[in-house]
């Protein structure tokens, strides 16, 4: 151990970014005029062409959902995956602690792959939560969760006939559009490989090869494959009746960060939106793209009988004025109960679950438990200005020739991702061996030796240096759906649309104009709209509804809080004293069940092209919502089930909704089918008559 942070603390590899400073601009109604056609740039011929009905950009838990549902319908699926392992959150990004809500929960009212997995968990242990995690209802292991979505497409293709060509190790570097650019036509993608002589794969940070995986020449350390992904031509004649497809195949976005949506230059937002009267609780009066929720990389400590030692990393004074509990907790005693209340907080694997000694209703830890961290005034690490933000915006992009043909790099800023790498490992040795707080009495934080830091290849998080392969990504970038009845400016999932809150706070009236103010409560008044257009209505007296907005093109469900890891005030995130960007809290809270409706996962200008991951149509605030791990699932499934629909019945997604609020025929047999197969489109008893919602309560 003192050998590798050793090694820890040498440089890692950054990268310089010409950033820009031009906001990201709304979408409009001119959005969605055609492009010119972007054709890829590929240096020489492709080592391999790959023929695909769908090909599914990113295996995370959207993209893996969406590879189950479409193998069960007898597709032909391609995925690729920046790492090697399929599930995302719980998997690559080590957050194996399932976010969940309570009535859902307790109703098991879930996609039916969902409930699979769940079921396969508890099988593969003896019971939901091996862990005995305290936040969570499962937490288990992530190589575990890999291994059970693999065994479960490998059943879905065996089930449903289909076939799934899967590729690890593989970004996509570049996409070729049609003529009028409305149609993917090719993409070309690279998968990398140890270079003859040198380490596997898991054993670099991934901050190190991030670009050189983007790249296409082999280089000392990465063997590089060029792969063209081209439509399969769809076999229609399996089905019965079917008529001329309009698409060769389709492509979903399923990637963390949405790169595609970069790509394929379809309108999107980042970071916060501006007050208005959907999403009133914001802070900003003007789009700030660069404050967008902190990303996390999560790392796995053992409980140990003899205390451990460490050396203290290179790169630690810069990130301890950071570190802290957080918040006094009147349960918490000690700085024995602060610690013992993290680690179990999200702790995987509990080696003696009859320990009586209780904190938080929990056995507190024992030894050989293993705990991930995952932890906001931890290893969150949350920058929010231009000249730190991960995601970066179209005019950084731009700037950094990012959107030339063959120039993309996987559009995040590689040395933000190492300033993560550093402040994750840096938390570890605070928790161990730190004596300060920078949030709260520095009494309640002395050092806990008895704790095990976990790497190597066969460690929980399957890599050399004991941080999960990837971050887990809060927000991503976001579509602008296409502009519809009451959406001119393109479709949009907003705050007020399933929030608890009933935004009567003296906030609201203090911050928004009187005009917006009163546009916000004839919002909310549901069956009472009409009398708020009464001469001299008091928007006071206007009712509110008691539940969330309901969508006649809803495929999908998701339920969670509100729930906000806000970007930090100042430059850099780390810096002494620097706080949370004020009032992006604002919004946290309680939500409604909501629903995915169809309109969210449809980009303008690009007709075969579904998203299915945290990208969809949301403002910064339901993103919040929407980004949990039962969300992604039915969001994937919704999308396997769009594309199927489409392909039988030679009709593309956006002619489903096209003509809301009009009856759609097609959209309600594409509804029906989705129930009928055990994936739910709207909750239970979901009705605008029907106000009774109060056991929804998220937590």
């Amino acid at each position: 151990m003192k050998r590798f942070f050793r090694a820890l603390t040498a440089p890692l590899l950054a990268s310089t970014l010409v950033a820009g400073s031009i906001p990201l601009p709304i979408g409009n109604a001119q959005a969605q005029e055609s492009v010119s056609p972007r054709i890829a740039q590929v240096p020489q011929t492709p080592d391999q062409v790959v023929e695909c009905e769908l090909l599914i950009v990113g295996g995370g838990l959207a993209g893996t959902a969406t590879a189950y549902e479409s193998l069960m319908m007898g597709h032909t699926v391609c995925m690729t995956e920046l790492t090697d392992w399929v599930g995302g959150q719980i998997s690559s990004q080590g957050t194996t602690a399932l976010d969940e809500s309570r009535e859902q929960r307790r109703q098991l009212f879930y996609s039916r792959g969902y409930k699979e997995l769940r079921d396969r968990v508890e099988r593969k242990y003896g019971k939901l939560n091996p862990g005995g995690c305290w936040v969570s209802a499962s937490c288990f292991l992530p190589a575990d969760a890999n291994a059970i979505l693999m065994e479960m497409l490998a059943e879905a293709e065996r089930e449903g006939g289909g076939e799934l060509k899967w590729f690890p190790n593989t970004v996509v570097k570049d996409l070729s559009l049609s003529t009028d650019g409305t149609q993917i036509e090719e993409v070309v993608a690279i998968r990398h490989s140890p270079a003859p002589g040198t380490e596997p794969l898991n054993t670099d940070f991934l901050s190190e090869i991030i670009e050189d995986a983007y790249t296409y020449d082999d280089s000392a350390r990465l063997a590089k494959e060029i792969i063209q992904f081209v439509p399969a031509g769809i076999e229609l004649e399996r089905m019965e009746n079917a008529p001329d497809s309009k698409v060769d195949w389709f492509v979903v976005e399923a990637t963390e960060t949405g790169e595609l949506i970069a790509l394929a230059d379809v309108p999107y937002e980042l970071g916060l939106d501006p007050r208005s009267p959907l999403n009133p609780s914001s802070p900003v009066q003007e789009r700030d793209p660069y404050c967008t929720q902190g990303f996390t990389y999560t790392f796995a400590m053992e409980r140990t009988a003899e205390p451990q030692t460490y050396d203290i990393p290179e790169f630690y004074s810069t990130y301890a004025p950071y570190y802290s509990w957080e918040r006094e907790r009147d349960s918490l005693k000690t700085a024995q109960d602060h610690f013992d209340f993290v680690f179990t907080y999200r702790r995987l694997w509990n080696a003696s679950p009859q320990t009586e000694a209780k904190i938080s209703g929990v056995p507190r830890p024992g030894v050989g438990d293993i705990s991930m961290q995952n932890w906001t005034w931890g290893n969150d690490y949350r920058p929010g200005t231009e000249q730190d933000n991960l995601i970066l915006t179209e005019d950084q992009l731009a700037a950094s020739g990012q959107l030339e043909p063959g120039g993309w790099l996987g559009g995040l800023r590689t040395d933000t991702l190492r300033k993560g790498e550093e402040n994750a490992i840096g938390f570890f040795y605070w928790l161990t061996t730190g004596t300060t707080d920078s949030q709260i009495d520095e009494s309640w934080k002395e050092p806990e030796p008895y704790n095990r830091y976990l790497q190597g290849l066969d460690s929980p998080m399957n890599t050399a240096h004991g941080l999960s392969k990837y971050p887990y990504i809060r927000e991503a970038r976001r579509i602008i759906g296409r502009p519809a009845y009451g959406y001119e400016n393109g479709f949009m999932i907003s705050e007020v649309d399933f929030s608890w809150n009933d935004f009567t706070a003296e906030f609201y009236q203090e911050n928004l104009d009187e005009g917006t103010y009163t546009s916000l409560r004839r919002y909310l008044a549901g069956l009472g709209t009409v009398d708020t257009f009464a001469p001299d209505a008091d928007p006071n007296t206007f009712p509110i509804r008691a539940r969330s907005r309901l969508y006649p093109d809803t495929v999908g469900i998701a339920q969670y809080a509100i729930d906000f890891h806000p970007c930090m005030a100042e430059y850099p995130a780390e810096a002494p004293g620097n706080i949370e960007r004020p009032g992006v809290r604002q919004a946290h809270g309680q939500a409604y069940p909501a629903q995915i409706p169809l309109r969210a996962m449809i980009p303008q200008r690009v007709d075969n092209m579904l998203v299915a991951s945290k990208s969809i149509a949301a403002s910064y605030s339901a993103a919040a919502a929407y980004r949990v791990h039962s969300f992604e699932w039915s969001v994937g499934a919704a999308a396997a089930h769009s594309i199927d629909f489409s392909l039988r019945n030679g009709v593309l997604p956006y002619e489903l909704v096209d003509d809301l609020p009009s009856y759609e025929p097609l959209l309600d047999q594409l509804r029906t089918e989705l129930q009928s197969s055990g994936n739910p489109v709207q909750f239970p008893n979901t009705s605008i008559f029907n106000e009774d919602w109060g056991n929804w309560r998220p937590w």
